[in-house]
C-alpha cells in the first residue's frame, strides 16, 4: 500500500457530460468492451467509490448489522478467491480469461452464504446494486483523451491507485502493461 495515491474526484460534467459521450458497447468485440470498462474504472474510480459509499451508507443506515455481515462475507469470499487464484493455476487462468464470470462467481458464492443468514436483500441493494451501477456507467461512458492518458500513466506503474490494485488482483492490468512496454521498446528501437 506504500506509494498508493487516490485518484482525483472527476467533476460532474466530466463524469456525466450528457448523452453524446455515452454509447452502447460493441458486445461482439469483448476485448474492446473490457478495455473500455477497465479504462473507465481507473479514470473515474473516486467517483465510483463515492457513489458506492453513498448507497452502502443508505443501506447500512437501514440495516447496519446486515450490511456489516454482507460486506464481511463478500470481502472474505473475494480474498479467498484471490488467494486460490494465486495458488491454483486453473483458477488463475480462468480469472484472467473470464474476469466477469469470476466476479459473478464470487458474488454467487457470497449470495449463497448470505442467503443462509437471511441477508439477501442487504446483499442485493447494498452490495450488488452499486456494482451494477458502476458496471453500467463504465460500459456506456466513452473514453476521452485525458482518460486514455491517465490510464497509460497508471498502466506503466508511475502511479498506483486503489482501483489499480483491485484490477491487479483480478489479473486485468498485466496485459496493458505488456502492451505499453512493447510499444515503448519499439519506439526506443526506432
Amino acid at each position: 500500500m506504500a506509494g498508493m495515491e487516490l485518484a482525483p474526484f472527476r467533476p460532474w460534467d466530466d463524469f456525466f457530460p450528457g448523452v453524446d459521450r455515452f454509447s452502447r458497447p460493441d458486445v461482439s468485440d469483448l476485448s474492446k468492451w473490457n478495455n473500455r470498462v477497465i479504462s473507465n474504472l481507473l479514470y473515474y474510480q473516486t467517483n465510483y467509490f463515492a457513489a458506492a459509499i453513498v448507497v452502502i451508507l443508505i443501506v447500512g443506515f437501514m440495516n447496519p448489522l446486515g450490511m456489516f455481515l454482507g460486506g464481511a462475507v463478500v470481502a472474505l469470499v473475494f480474498m479467498g478467491s484471490v488467494w486460490a487464484g494465486e495458488n491454483k493455476a486453473v483458477i488463475k487462468n480462468f480469472k484472467k480469461k473470464n474476469p466477469t464470470l469470476f466476479v459473478v462467481g464470487v458474488m454467487g458464492i457470497s449470495y449463497f452464504l448470505l442467503s443462509l443468514c437471511g441477508g439477501v436483500m442487504v446483499f442485493l441493494f447494498g452490495i450488488t446494486f452499486p456494482m451494477l451501477l458502476i458496471l453500467i456507467h463504465a460500459s456506456l461512458r466513452l473514453r476521452s483523451m485525458k482518460n486514455k492518458l491517465e490510464n497509460k500513466i497508471e498502466g506503466v506503474g508511475l502511479k498506483k491507485t486503489p482501483m489499480g490494485v483491485i484490477l491487479d488482483l483480478l489479473d486485468q492490468q498485466e496485459e496493458k502493461i505488456n502492451k505499453i512496454q512493447d510499444f515503448l521498446e519499439s519506439k526506443l528501437k526506432d
